[in-house]
């Protein structure tokens, strides 16, 4: 008689083609976890067994599973209004939403503000909204020279052709390379790539001078630098100094090129401030940098509904207002400012407005960063680093950064396996493992995680014969 995770497990396969799978290695290499429901932190399995959520599901829950205020929020918008275009109509909770999201951006002395919010459905289409929006602006004015995008190496920001085309992940990226516009590439600041006796900072003023080189390279072609602030998420946790962000504004205005700070994995209090951004080194006295556009997702709903925002400055709105509709920005999504994502976005931000949720991070962060230590004297972790509440482990052969492990040797996919038989649901990224847990995560979760990871990286390295 077969479990009931073994039915589910199934009638999945049967039906489902699943995101960022070689479906073959389904059911045996790589387990199928069938989930019931979510209760905070943690997912409870049909097979009745709780699994703590390491990865905030890729990303996204900031304060649990099935958070009671957002659940109330999305169900008494349910009651009222689920769907309306928002070509020609309004709802009063995208309009609410975008007042507080404004109200909180990242904002710069003698910057002009950012002022409008278009949105999306999701982060890679909030990306190609971002890029589009940059492009059509210089067109509107008629530099039409300026079609080029610089973006950062190693960096991701989505899987659709506009956003796959300014990431330099090559595992998604090669294949579709033909039907890719031509992007720019420059060195990415990576804090873990930093030469012998050279400080991250150091990192960061050398990869800035490759940016400004680049940028000198392309005059007047290069319509925006796209970057993700702080932390490099798909590149596997990659993380870089904040004074780069502040050579990345400067570079940017000296050359007339839009900077988009794709915050869609890092916003939303996850690098210990509201926005990455803001742990950009003081100017004239202030920290922080602001974007010409915002992107932001994931953490936007707390987990619970698919919405993007980006917002965008009142000059780069003005560059659309003309007699033309085709010097309008008619991109569109079916769902776009759906009132349900919409509901859900404004119970978040009450959330942060009502339990201190930043200072409880840095808190939580502080904890996380003890229990990571012990794992940074294993034998085959060559690094472990940390931005708010995210931490990341690097694997390498004797802890040589030097001499990475063979990648067919599967160390991540055998630390999945045996992190998931423990209990816990991590998901690394090649032979980097992470966690990124929801914020409400005890310092009872914190143990288990830190106890199964350091067997995790055992049972990968044992099963592998790399021990």
């Amino acid at each position: 008689m077969i479990t009931e995770a073994e039915h589910w497990r199934s009638r999945d396969l049967a039906v489902l083609w699943h995101p960022c799978t070689q479906m073959r290695e389904h059911p045996d290499v790589l387990p199928l976890l069938p989930v019931e429901r979510g209760e905070g932190a943690w997912l409870v399995g049909r097979d009745g067994r709780r699994y703590l959520d390491a990865i905030s599901s890729w990303w996204t829950n900031l304060f649990g599973h099935a958070e009671p205020r957002i659940v109330a929020a999305i169900a008494r918008q349910a009651g009222t209004l689920e769907h309306v275009i928002l070509a020609g109509c309004s709802h009063a909770p995208a309009v609410e939403l975008a007042e507080r999201l404004l109200a909180i951006a990242p904002r710069e002395a003698g910057r002009e503000p950012l002022a409008k919010v278009f949105y999306a459905d999701n982060g890679s289409a909030g990306v190609e909204v971002a890029l589009k929006m940059a492009f059509h602006w210089f067109r509107n004015r008629g530099e039409t020279r300026r079609t080029k995008f610089v973006a950062l190496e190693n960096g991701y920001h989505g899987e659709t052709l506009g956003a796959l085309a300014v990431g330099d992940i090559p595992l998604y990226r090669r294949v579709y390379a033909p039907l890719l516009a031509e992007a720019l590439f420059a060195p990415s600041p990576d804090a873990y790539l930093c030469e012998p006796g050279e400080s991250p900072a150091q990192r960061a003023e050398r990869a800035a001078a490759a940016l400004r080189e680049l940028l000198e390279r392309h005059p007047g072609e290069v319509c925006a630098l796209i970057l993700e602030p702080r932390v490099q998420c798909a590149g596997g946790m990659r993380m870089h100094h904040p004074l780069y962000l502040r050579r990345a504004r400067e570079l940017c205005d000296a050359h007339g090129v839009f900077l988009i700070a794709d915050e869609i994995a890092v916003g939303f209090g996850r690098t210990g401030t509201l926005f990455a951004c803001e742990q950009a080194p003081a100017a004239d006295g202030a920290a922080g940098i602001q974007p010409d556009l915002l992107c932001l997702s994931k953490g936007l709903t707390g987990g619970a509904l698919p919405l993007a925002a980006v917002l965008a400055t009142q000059s780069i709105y003005d560059g659309f207002l003309d007699d033309s509709r085709e010097r309008a920005f008619l991109h569109s999504h079916s769902y776009t400012g759906n009132p349900l994502a919409c509901a859900a976005a404004l119970a978040t931000l009450d959330i942060f407005a009502a339990d201190g949720v930043i200072e409880r991070n840095r808190a939580t962060a502080t904890r996380m960063a003890g229990h990571a230590a012990a794992l940074a004297g294993h034998p085959h972790v060559a690094d472990v680093r940390q931005a708010g509440m995210i931490v990341a482990f690097e694997l390498a052969r004797n802890g040589d950064r030097r001499t990475p492990f063979d990648p067919a040797a599967r160390l991540g996919l055998r630390a999945y396996r045996g992190a998931l038989a423990r209990g816990v649901l991590l998901r690394p990224l090649g032979d980097v493992l992470y966690w990124m847990p929801p914020y409400c995560v005890d310092d009872d979760a914190l143990r288990l995680l830190a106890d199964t990871t350091r067997a995790a990286i055992d049972h990968a390295l044992a099963e592998a014969g790399c021990a």
